[in-house]
């Protein structure tokens, strides 16, 4: 009875070792030739949610709500056309994240990839994100609560402009020189330096 029980124990011992060496061979054929992910600030490449990867935040896409919406409830809004794979977008999402978390409750920020536009239309109403776009990414569009727009501007710019276009359309005074903005000219994830 013994003898059986150790040929028994010696065979599936076999087995599960056979197994095993299928498995890493059908893994190394698949997945043998798998390059090691390359996301990187500074090309046009596409390498996911730049506002997660770059920004520090993902919570901006997609957008809590539309334009239609935030003018609707007469809340301001800000239109950021963007595309993934765009150099410019991804240095201008950390100071996206920063308008975000000083005006995020008094501000409709909605992010519009321009890949999601209907660009074949030609008459688009100003309740319409892509009434806005002019053609360029990054573009940043200010957008009163009745409609009015306060602020177009295309390209990159640092945060201390876009905060005090904000606190114009807002009516808010001029922040305090006191008042520290971190540098908007660092990343907060840079994955390949």
């Amino acid at each position: 009875m013994r003898n059986w029980l150790k040929q028994s124990f010696d065979l599936i011992f076999c087995v599960a070792i056979a197994s095993c060496i299928s498995v890493s061979i059908l893994l190394g054929a698949v997945f043998g030739d798998a390059q090691p992910v390359q996301a990187k600030l500074t090309d046009d490449s596409f390498d996911g949610n730049i506002f997660a990867l770059y920004g520090g935040n993902g919570s901006i896409v997609p957008p809590r709500i539309n334009l239609a919406q935030s003018l609707e409830k007469g809340r301001a809004a800000m239109l950021v056309f963007y595309v993934d794979d765009s150099s410019d977008c991804k240095l201008f999402s950390p100071i996206l994240n920063l308008a975000q978390g000083f005006y995020g409750k008094t501000v409709s920020l909605i992010a519009v990839s321009v890949d999601s536009l209907d660009l074949q239309k030609k008459n688009y109403a100003p309740t319409e994100e892509a009434y806005y776009y002019k053609g360029t990414v990054p573009q940043t569009v200010l957008i009163s609560g009745d409609g009015k727009v306060s602020f177009d501007r295309e390209g990159l710019f640092g945060f201390e402009e876009l905060d005090s276009a904000i606190r114009d359309l807002l009516g808010l005074p001029d922040a305090p020189p006191e008042l520290k903005f971190r540098k908007t000219d660092k990343v907060i994830n840079e994955l390949n330096p």
